[in-house]
C-alpha cells in the first residue's frame, strides 16, 4: 500500500492521506526527512501514541512508546549497552547461538550417511527419506530468541532442540499478531477514549506476568548472589544504582554501512528523574523481544531467499568467507568478520529491499512550516499532535535513488558506489536520534548466523520456491503467501537436498 502511494505521486514532495479520521502527511522528498529526523528533531521528538498511557504498562513504558523527557532519559540509559565495545563483548554469546543451530543441520546429513552405507535397499530407502521439511522463519526465530535470552537477559535457551522451551514461546505470542491484536490496534486508533475506559490491553496476562516475573527472579537472583553479567538487564540495575556506565567504543571496528549512529542528544550522563521500577526494567525486556525477535528474522529469511535467487552473489560471498576463515585458522573473530566487505554489501541490499519497517512516523510537538518550493505550492502548517509517515520501502525502490530498484545488486554498497547514496535515501534502521538503537545488534546477529551457515551449506532453489515470492496481507510482518521454500545443501553431501521452508 505505502508502495502503490508513494508512486502515485512521482513529482510531489508529500502528499496526504487518513489513518481513519487522522490526516498524515506522508514525505517523499529527502531534504523535508532530514528537516524532520534531524534538524528539527525537537519539533518531532515522538512516535504516535497507540496505546494510551495507564493502560498497558508493558508498552506504554518501553523506549519506542516513552515521550519527551521520559523517552530521553531511557534512551541515554540504553545507549552504552548497544555500543560497538559492548557488541565485541557479546560476540562470542552469538557465535555459540549460530554453532547450535549449524550443528542441528549437520547431525541431520549424518544420520543419511550412516545410513547410505549400508545395502543398496537401504541406500533406496536412505533416498527417498533424506529430505527433510524445515520452516525457515520457524527456525530463525528461534535462532534470534536464543541470542536474545543469552545476551540480554542471562538465560540460556537451546529452542532448536527445546522446540517449546518458554522463551521461544512467549517470544511467538509477543510478536504474532492475531486477528484479535489487530482489531485491539484498530479499535485504539478509531475509539481510543472508549478502549482506555475498558481497560483493553494490547498483550494478554500471561506475556505481562512472564516478562515481570522474569525480572524480578533475575534481579533476586543477581543481588543475593552477587553475579555480574554485561547484559541490559545489568545496566538497567546500574542504572538504578545511579551508577555511570562506559560507552566508549574506542578503536572498535563498528558492525557496518547499515548501522545507526548514536546523536549527542543521547548524553549518557543524563540521570534519571525518578528510580527505574520493576516495571520500567520488565517494559525494556518486552520491547527488546518485540524489537529483535522477529525483525531480524525477516532479515534472515530474505537475505537467504536473495542468495538462492541469485547463486553466483552467494558464491562470491563464500569466497569470501572461506578466506576469511584461511585468515582466521579457522577460528571466526569479531574483527575478522566485521572486515568482510561482501557480506556488509549483501546485508545492506536486502535491508534496502526488505527493510523490516516499511514505514516509520512522527508526531509534531511544536508548530512547523513546511516552505514551499516547487511551483504552485503552498506552505504546509503543522499544529502540535499531527502526524507524519516516512515511506521507507517506498524511498528504498525509488529507481531515482536506487537504479533497478528490484534487482538484487550488493554493488550498490561498494566502496566505489555508496558514497554516492543520497542521503536521507537509505534508512532501514530509522534516522535521527529516534533511529533504532538495536542497529549493531541486529547487523551482528546476521552476519554471525550467516558466516556460520554458508561455511557449511549451500542455499539453492527447488519446486516450491516461489518467484518471485507474493507478500501475505493478512499480518503486519513481512512473510511470503505461501511460504517461502527454498533448499539446504550441505557442502560434499552426495544425497538428495534438504529441504527448508520460510513461512
Amino acid at each position: 500500500m505505502f508502495k502503490r502511494l508513494y508512486d502515485t505521486f512521482p513529482n510531489e514532495r508529500y502528499f496526504g492521506i487518513y489513518q481513519g479520521t487522522l490526516p498524515t502527511l506522508t514525505i517523499r522528498d529527502p531534504e523535508i526527512i532530514k528537516q524532520v529526523t534531524v534538524k528539527e528533531f525537537d519539533h518531532f521528538l515522538n512516535h504516535r501514541t497507540i496505546i494510551p498511557d495507564g493502560v498497558d504498562p508493558l508498552w506504554s513504558k518501553n523506549l519506542f512508546a516513552l515521550r519527551d523527557t521520559e523517552w530521553r532519559e531511557m534512551r541515554s540509559t540504553l545507549s552504552p549497552s548497544f555500543t560497538s565495545s559492548k557488541m565485541k563483548v557479546i560476540f562470542s554469546l552469538m557465535t555459540e547461538c549460530a554453532d547450535e543451530y549449524v550443528n542441528y543441520f549437520l547431525k541431520q546429513k549424518k544420520t543419511v550417511d550412516i545410513e547410505l552405507k549400508d545395502t543398496t535397499t537401504r541406500y533406496t530407502k536412505a533416498e527417498e527419506n533424506c529430505r527433510y521439511s524445515y520452516k525457515l522463519k520457524d527456525t530463525t526465530t528461534r535462532y534470534t530468541n536464543d541470542v536474545i535470552a543469552t545476551v540480554a537477559f542471562g538465560v540460556t535457551c537451546d529452542s532448536i532442540n527445546e522446540q517449546n522451551n518458554e522463551f521461544y514461546r512467549m517470544g511467538k505470542k509477543t510478536t504474532t499478531f492475531t486477528f484479535f491484536r489487530n482489531l485491539i490496534f484498530m479499535l485504539y486508533a478509531i475509539v481510543p477514549r472508549f478502549c482506555k475506559a475498558m481497560k483493553v490491553r494490547l498483550f494478554p496476562g500471561e506475556i505481562y506476568d512472564f516478562f515481570v516475573n522474569l525480572i524480578k527472579d533475575t534481579i533476586k537472583v543477581r543481588e543475593t548472589h552477587g553475579i555480574v553479567r554485561p547484559d541490559m538487564i545489568n545496566l538497567l540495575l546500574e542504572a538504578r544504582k545511579g551508577k555511570k556506565i562506559d560507552d566508549t567504543s574506542n578503536g572498535v571496528i563498528d558492525t557496518g554501512f547499515a548501522t545507526v549512529q548514536e546523536s549527542l542528544v543521547h548524553n549518557s550522563t543524563t540521570k534519571q528523574s525518578q528510580e527505574l521500577t520493576d516495571i520500567d526494567i520488565a517494559a525494556q525486556a518486552m520491547i527488546f523481544f518485540f524489537a529483535g525477535f522477529d525483525s531480524v528474522s525477516t532479515l534472515l529469511c530474505f537475505m537467504a531467499y536473495e542468495l538462492v535467487l541469485n547463486p553466483d552473489i552467494q558464491k562470491k560471498l563464500q569466497d569470501e568467507i572461506d578466506d576469511t576463515l584461511i585468515e582466521c585458522n579457522g577460528k571466526l573473530t569479531y574483527e575478522a568478520l566485521l572486515k568482510m566487505k561482501y557480506m556488509d554489501m549483501v546485508i545492506c541490499e536486502t535491508l534496502r529491499k526488505w527493510p523490516a519497517a516499511i514505514a516509520t512516523d512522527r508526531v509534531c510537538s511544536k508548530p512547523f512550516t513546511i516552505e514551499p518550493v516547487n511551483p504552485g505550492e503552498k506552505p504546509v502548517h503543522l499544529k502540535p499532535g499531527e502526524v507524519v509517515f516516512i515511506p521507507i520501502n517506498g524511498i528504498h525502490r525509488d529507481p531515482k535513488y536506487f537504479p533497478n530498484p528490484d534487482t538484487f545488486d550488493p554493488e550498490r554498497f561498494s566502496d566505489e558506489n555508496k558514497g554516492n547514496i543520497k542521503p536521507y535515501t537509505y534508512m532501514p534502521f530509522g534516522l535521527g536520534p529516534r533511529n533504532c538503537i538495536g542497529s549493531r545488534f541486529a547487523i551482528l546477529e546476521s552476519k554471525t548466523i550467516f558466516f556460520s551457515m554458508l561455511s557449511k551449506f549451500n542455499f539453492i532453489a527447488i519446486d516450491k520456491t516461489e518467484i518471485p515470492v507474493k507478500l501475505s496481507k493478512k499480518t503486519f510482518n513481512i512473510v511470503g503467501e505461501n511460504g517461502m521454500w527454498i533448499g539446504l545443501e550441505p557442502s560434499n553431501f552426495y544425497s538428495k537436498n534438504v529441504t527448508v521452508e520460510i513461512k
